[in-house]
């Protein structure tokens, strides 16, 4: 069976904008059924008809005794973007989605953390931001050459988001903070060594370890790990990888404020770091308030759960859209893709003016608008989707 599903307009929640992206790809969800194997690829620019899609094609899958296996990958090829470009276009693609959109990815990446069967994500291409929390919820993840990841959102006003709260603490030391609040970019070879992905496959050899994984007709783990080890190779990272730099990053991202961690980097650049100068002008140029926000969101993520970081990511979500302390998400919008003048005007334009009382206002429950995750043994499996809450203010 395939399905082919399409959406070439977007239509913004914020009412001063209109969005229009048509002809981004013409393929957006494409499903592939194999024996017991079933293989979902979809593009990475995110609309509400695709996170429907992959919602209900995941549930049918995980209710169908006849599959056992289940392969995620994106087709990266149909996007022209690149570098920033890229990076830009996919966290706005994010916002046109509204909050339905952002309700649906949430539900949807803590349904792939919690599903019944094995799912393995080939990770062949740029995931940026959102798209990020995909494939890092899969049982494996598999990383090529070709694979980067980046989150920037912090310096648009916004959050590292979709997990992001769980898994960045959760790194060595405190590579998630430096990662989450600077947006800098990690390889295949680095996502392998800090546990981002769980294999390192060459991408000339993907191809093959798909074939035999659709030949395989099983999910036992077993199995599946004998197979996913046959083809995956040992790489390191680079010498000048920034996974070698984890004494300055902990030094400096240990501190408990961002202005203090800023006062770090001077420190260090000062004692011959040099290479932070440009993570120094990074944080200069980002959003204070998605900055602090961020930082605040990944530390508390040490201590909760994944059901719990991403209520909490869902509020700061909410938040950010209504414009709650902040209309920096709107303005990095603007910025990027209305006027593209790449000059956003902060507002609160100081770390100073992000006070400690504004922040705390963000974090605090949506009550009747709460996201409603299915945990396990309170709600029932396939309860609390967006479609059965009432939702209509933002």
């Amino acid at each position: 069976m395939v399905e082919i599903i399409d959406e070439p307009y977007f239509q913004g929640d914020n009412a001063q904008f209109t969005f229009h992206r048509p002809n981004l790809t013409k393929e957006s969800v494409l499903i592939e059924e194999k024996n017991n194997t079933r293989v979902l690829t979809f593009n990475a620019a995110r609309t509400v008809k695709q996170m429907i899609q992959l919602e209900h094609t995941l549930e049918e899958w995980e209710k169908d005794d006849v599959v056992e296996l289940v392969i995620l990958k994106t087709d990266q090829e149909n996007l022209s973007a690149k570098g920033d470009d890229q990076r830009t276009c996919q966290f706005v693609d994010s916002v046109k989605m509204g909050r339905e959109g952002f309700y649906r990815t949430y539900w949807l990446t803590y349904h792939l953390a919690t599903y019944k069967k094995p799912i393995i994500a080939l990770w062949n291409g740029v995931f940026l931001g959102t798209s990020l929390g995909l494939p890092m919820m899969c049982m494996y993840s598999i990383a090529t050459e070709k694979a980067m990841y980046s989150m920037s959102e912090a310096g648009l006003g916004f959050h590292t988001d979709i997990g992001a709260s769980y898994f960045l603490p959760r790194l060595p030391g405190y590579l998630g903070e430096y990662l989450g609040l600077t947006g800098a970019s990690l390889n295949g070879a680095e996502l392998l060594a800090c546990g981002f992905a769980t294999h390192f496959v060459p991408s000339k050899s993907l191809w093959k370890l798909e074939n035999l994984l659709l030949a395989l007709d099983t999910g036992e783990s077993d199995v599946l790990r004998s197979t996913l080890d046959e083809l995956s190779i040992v790489v390191e990272p680079p010498e000048c990888s920034v996974l070698n730099r984890l004494d300055v990053i902990d030094r400096c991202f240990s501190k408990n404020s961002v202005e203090e961690i800023m006062e770090a980097i001077v420190l260090e650049k000062a004692n011959g770091s040099d290479w932070l100068q440009n993570v120094y002008k990074s944080l200069q140029r980002s959003s204070p308030t998605g900055l602090k926000q961020t930082l605040r969101s990944i530390r508390e993520g040490r201590n909760k759960t994944l059901f719990g970081c991403i209520r909490q990511e869902y509020r700061l979500t909410v938040n950010a859209l209504r414009s709650t302390i902040s209309t920096d998400l709107w303005e990095a919008v603007r910025a990027t893709t209305i006027n593209k003048d790449k000059t956003p005007k902060w507002k609160p334009a100081t770390l100073a003016e992000v006070t400690e009382d504004k922040v705390y206002t963000v974090f605090q429950t949506l009550g009747l608008d709460e996201i409603q995750l299915p945990l396990e043994g309170v709600l029932p499996r396939w309860s609390g989707k967006f479609q059965s809450m009432i939702h209509h203010r933002l």
